[in-house]
C-alpha cells in the first residue's frame, strides 16, 4: 500500500523548514515540500493540477505574507497571499478530500484582553496583516469546514528571520538595546509547532476547528530579549521601553497570550515551556554558527 502523502506549502519559511527537519521521523508518510516558487497558491488552476498529480492526503499550509509593517502599504498582496490563496487551497483540499491544516496568528485579536485568548473569543485585528490572516481563516472555513486552523504567536526558529536571530545579531553589534516591555504574549519555537502538527496528523484523530498553540508561559518582548542575552552570554545592556516610544507602521496587540487548553485536551499534546525551547533553539544556532 502506498504511503499517505503530506503536502507542505510555504516550505522555505521557518515552519516549513522545521517540518523538513523532522520528516524522517515520520517515515509512515511521504512528504512533498512546495515553496512559493514551486506553487503559486493564488492560481487556482495551477494548484488544482498540482493536487491532481501529487494526490496529497494531507496539506499543511505554512505559506504566508508575514511582513507586518510592510503589509500596511501592500494590502492587496497581503490579502491575496493570506486571504484569497487560503480560500483556493481550502476549496481544492475539499474537492480532493485532502485533510487541511492551516496556520494562523494571534494578530487576529485586538490585544485588549486581560486573560489568554480562547478559540471562540471575538476577533478584531488592528492591522492589515491581522485582517488578512482573519480573512484566510474565514475563507478556509467557508470552503472546507473539515479543516484544522492553528493560531500561533511570536514564531522563531534557527531558520529565517525572527526576533531571536535579530536580537543575537544586535547584541553582537551594539552595547545597548531598547526592547518593548508592554506587549505581552508567548513565543513559539517553530520546531515545537512542527512536531505538534505531525503528532496531530499521526494520531489518526481528526477534530476539525480552530486551535491555539504557543509555548507555555507569559512574557514581554523585553523579557524574551533578556533571556536571549542570558543564554548567549552577551554583555549588551537591554533597556525596557514602552510601545509609544517605538512607533511602527502597523499597530501591535498589547496582549496576545493564547489559551492552549483545547489543543492539549483534544490531541493530548505536551506543550514545552518557552524558556526550555529557547535554549534548544540557541543550542541549534550555536551548532550552526
Amino acid at each position: 500500500m502506498e504511503k499517505p502523502v503530506i503536502l507542505v506549502t510555504g516550505s522555505n519559511g521557518q515552519l516549513g523548514k522545521e517540518l523538513k527537519q523532522i520528516a524522517d521521523h515520520y517515515s509512515q508518510f511521504n512528504f512533498v515540500f512546495a515553496s512559493r516558487e514551486d506553487l503559486k497558491l493564488h492560481h487556482f488552476g495551477l494548484v488544482e493540477n498540482f493536487f491532481a498529480a501529487v494526490k496529497p492526503q494531507y496539506c499543511i499550509n505554512c505559506a504566508a505574507y508575514t511582513a507586518v509593517d510592510k503589509a500596511e502599504a501592500e494590502q492587496d498582496m497581503a490579502m491575496l497571499v493570506n486571504g484569497e490563496a487560503v480560500g483556493n487551497l481550502a476549496a481544492i483540499c475539499k474537492k480532493y478530500q485532502t485533510k487541511f491544516v492551516h496556520i494562523s496568528t494571534d494578530y487576529v485579536f485586538d490585544g485588549d484582553s486581560e486573560t489568554p485568548y480562547k478559540e471562540d473569543d471575538a476577533t478584531g485585528p488592528i492591522n492589515v496583516y491581522g485582517q488578512s490572516k482573519l480573512l484566510g481563516e474565514q475563507l478556509c472555513m467557508k470552503e472546507d469546514d473539515d479543516a484544522i486552523i492553528i493560531r500561533t504567536s511570536w514564531v522563531y526558529s534557527s531558520f529565517g528571520h525572527n526576533f531571536v536571530k535579530t536580537m543575537m545579531r544586535l547584541m553582537h553589534e551594539r552595547n545597548e538595546l531598547n526592547v518593548v516591555s508592554d506587549q505581552i504574549g508567548s513565543p513559539t519555537y517553530a520546531a515545537d509547532l512542527a512536531k505538534a502538527i505531525m503528532d496531530i496528523i499521526s494520531s489518526g484523530k481528526w477534530e476539525r476547528g480552530i486551535y491555539h498553540y504557543s509555548n507555555e508561559g507569559k512574557i514581554s518582548w523585553y523579557e524574551f530579549a533578556l533571556a536571549i542575552k542570558e543564554m548567549s552570554g552577551s554583555k549588551t545592556v537591554v533597556h525596557p521601553i514602552l510601545t509609544s516610544a517605538y512607533p511602527t507602521l502597523a499597530r501591535r496587540p498589547k496582549f496576545s497570550l493564547l489559551n492552549k487548553d483545547k489543543i492539549k485536551t483534544v490531541f493530548q499534546l505536551q506543550v514545552p515551556a518557552w524558556k526550555d525551547s529557547l535554549q534548544k533553539c540557541m543550542d541549534q544556532l550555536r551548532i550552526g554558527s
